[in-house]
């Protein structure tokens, strides 16, 4: 019989809603006989359902990127713990323990869910993703791991794609709320982004995209996020011919709520994304998704089938993905039940643990 594989994991799990997909990666493979050990804030509700598992859990995330004492810390775990591996999942993490693993046995692991940013002649990159002492690359979408194997001198097969899941279950309990809240009309088609404020997410082609909505149509536009209404994005607004058809809440808790009293989602991308949470939350809630074409999201819905995939920074394309799902009700609710199915059956998180776990055994046995 095998010896149990064991992993010393180092990550952050104080925001429990964002943590989840990750985190129930670990209390997964927990029940597949792996012994675990996790460095994170300790006060976390992640932290207290690891122990509960039987997790152990050690309060030391690093806090700065060159961190001597969290060096230390993760360099005597590692001696003594004989882990088969150490699997780093920020910036932080990663620069601390690549240092902290030098000369040991352990396999590094390094967790990728960025598209962009890597390139074999910037010298930085040889101190994370391209160090030669990383083992392997967790790449949250196939996008990644081509961009990695683009890489001059990039060995094939260190990068593998394994998606964070999610399980359906998790959105059983979101209930709809109330949208009048926010100034749109009981008899309204809402179409729901949520987002950060970031020059990736394309807000400024998706507020363009209700010029190109005919002004009888109550289609509207709810933007859930903080720093959306940007002073660029307002001037945009104020001149569109639907302008009290688009809608700002800012920052909200119950984002998910708003998301499910939705007719449809959009996320208006251009570039940078793995596969995007706010997209597989409305597709797992049952909500028909409207997205652009780039690396990444392209993977996560089927063009017709399990929602609307259109051209990047393209408005008239999204305005008429949008009018599309508005004129065709059954259509646009096939494709939330469609969505919602993929989800179920290709990113689920029971796949991404099958999918960690054979990675973890490959490395295990392997010699040297």
């Amino acid at each position: 019989m095998s010896n149990p594989i064991k992993i010393l994991v180092i990550s952050n799990y104080t925001n429990t809603i964002s943590a989840r997909p990750e985190a129930e990666i670990f209390l997964g493979l927990k029940q597949k006989g792996v012994e675990i050990t996790i460095i994170t804030e300790k006060d976390s509700e992640y932290a207290k359902k690891f122990e509960a598992a039987g997790i152990r859990v050690i309060d030391g995330l690093p806090k700065k990127k060159n961190c001597g004492k969290s060096q230390e810390l993760i360099r005597n775990e590692l001696i003594q713990g004989k882990y088969d591996a150490l699997l780093l999942y920020n910036s932080k993490a990663i620069s601390n323990g690549i240092k902290a693993a030098k000369n040991l046995p352990v396999k590094v692991i390094l967790y990728r869910g960025y598209t962009g940013n890597i390139n074999w002649w910037d010298p930085t990159a040889y101190t994370k993703y391209l160090h030669p002492r990383v083992n392997k690359i967790i790449c949250n979408a196939n996008a990644i791991q081509e961009l990695f194997e683009r890489q001059l001198f990039f060995k094939k097969g260190k990068a593998v794609t394994i998606n964070k899941g999610h399980d359906l279950s998790w959105y059983e309990g979101i209930e709809k709320t109330d949208l009048t809240v926010f100034g749109i009309p009981d008899d309204a088609f809402v179409i729901t982004c949520v987002a950060n404020a970031r020059r990736m997410k394309g807000m400024k082609y998706l507020v363009k995209a209700m010029d190109f909505i005919p002004t009888n149509l109550p289609i509207h536009l709810l933007l859930v996020g903080t720093g959306l209404d940007s002073v660029e994005i307002m001037n945009i607004v104020s001149k569109s011919p639907n302008k009290d058809k688009i809608h700002f809440t800012g920052f909200r808790k119950d984002g998910l709520n708003i998301v499910k009293s939705s007719n449809a989602f959009v996320l208006a991308s251009i570039k940078g994304e793995s596969i995007t949470k706010a997209v597989i939350e409305a597709m797992s809630l049952g909500i028909a998704p409207l997205i652009t074409l780039i690396p990444g999201n392209r993977e996560l819905v089927v063009n017709g089938e399990s929602g609307l995939v259109v051209l990047m920074k393209n408005p008239k394309a999204l305005a008429e993905g949008m009018v599309t799902l508005y004129n065709n009700p059954e259509l646009c609710n096939k494709y939330g039940i469609q969505a919602k199915e993929r989800i179920k059956t290709v990113f689920n998180t029971q796949q991404t643990v099958e999918g960690y776990f054979s990675l973890l055994k490959e490395l295990q046995n392997e010699v040297g």
